[in-house]
């Protein structure tokens, strides 16, 4: 399998080491916009400048790491080219990119994959089955708030140029969320707060949002980030159901800047009526450990013919979700989905 990764950042290389190790993969090119260190082991791949000259190379499946504003119109331009795609979230900036992006992949007959990395986390995906064992509907608590300084900050404040934490970081969440329920969200209303001169005027680094689903289920999530935001309890993950609730619990996240921290879960607390089990989720995966399953799925989607349709939905249906917290913050509104 000939594959193709375009954007060199952290989650560009991680995914460019997933192809390298592995088996039966020829990595045809790197694309950076500018000059990057890299790992040893990438060193010796060929580097282009833009995105059409890592495409003629031919590619059969095409990695996008890129930022957020040019993943709909770079997928696309795969697809259309014969490429299947793996792409980082958030899919697009914009639902109709978003909805764009999946009707080629369905008109291509291309595979579409959105760089949802819990959906390959064992852990996360025992706390969905333990979840929707208890019953809904649900109450979804969860954060991810994180104190960033020098490079971490660096890479926020260009992140934020086009993104903000409740859609960069919920999307993942949110999916979850949609994971567990499979009702209809209706409606969605955020607050935030721009708590930095360094940012653009139009661009808050917190943000907190809550959403109601037709079966009565709410979801509460909050993300910020900068060097002024706080490490306590900056990791909460909770739902509750009228039979109980499932909790991650003694994760010891340790730094909130740390990427391995995001994942991390150690164990998971079940509380039921009459009584409470824990259970211990042993050999936690790291972050390398989680791009190399992704791109693994990735692989298998392609190779065996994997049916994609309801990842492809969940993914539209959650970045509708966060984008419309994203313009009640910006409105002030509470947004009727």
């Amino acid at each position: 399998m000939r594959v193709l990764i375009v954007g060199l950042g952290n989650m560009g290389q991680s995914h460019a080491l997933a192809h390298h190790a592995a088996e039966g993969v020829e990595i045809v090119g790197l694309v950076n916009r500018g000059p990057r260190d890299l790992p040893e082991a990438l060193k010796t791949y060929p580097l282009f400048a833009t995105f059409e000259e890592g495409l003629a190379q031919s590619p059969d499946l095409v990695v996008i790491a890129t930022y957020s504003d040019s993943h709909a119109d770079l997928a696309v331009a795969a697809m259309e080219a014969g490429a299947h795609v793996f792409v980082e979230k958030p899919l697009a900036t914009r639902v109709v990119d978003a909805e764009r992006v999946v009707a080629c992949a369905k008109a291509t007959g291309r595979k579409l994959l959105v760089g949802y990395i819990l959906r390959h986390h064992p852990s996360w995906m025992r706390l969905i089955e333990e979840a929707r064992g208890l019953g809904g509907p649900y109450v979804f608590r969860m954060n991810l708030n994180q104190q960033s300084s020098g490079a971490e900050w660096e890479t926020h404040k260009a992140l934020m140029q086009t993104t903000s934490p409740i859609v960069d970081c919920g999307v993942h969440y949110v999916d979850v969320w949609c994971q567990i329920t499979d009702a209809r969200p209706v409606a969605v209303h955020g607050i935030g707060l721009r708590l930095s001169d360094e940012l653009p005027h139009d661009m808050y680094n917190y943000g907190q949002f809550q959403v109601l689903f037709e079966d009565g289920s709410v979801g509460w999530y909050e993300a910020g980030w900068g060097p002024m935001m706080s490490e306590t309890a900056f990791f909460v993950k909770d739902v509750v159901s009228p039979n109980g609730s499932v909790s991650i619990t003694d994760a010891e996240p340790g730094d909130s800047a740390d990427i391995d921290g995001h994942t991390r879960v150690g164990s998971l607390l079940v509380h039921r009526p009459g009584g409470d089990e824990r259970i211990d989720l042993a050999e936690e995966p790291g972050h390398q450990a989680l791009c190399d399953a992704e791109q693994a799925y990735m692989r298998r989607a392609i190779t065996e013919d994997l049916d994609l349709s309801r990842h492809m939905e969940d993914a539209v249906r959650s970045l509708a979700i966060c984008l419309a917290a994203d313009e009640s913050v910006r409105t002030g509104r509470r947004i009727e989905l």
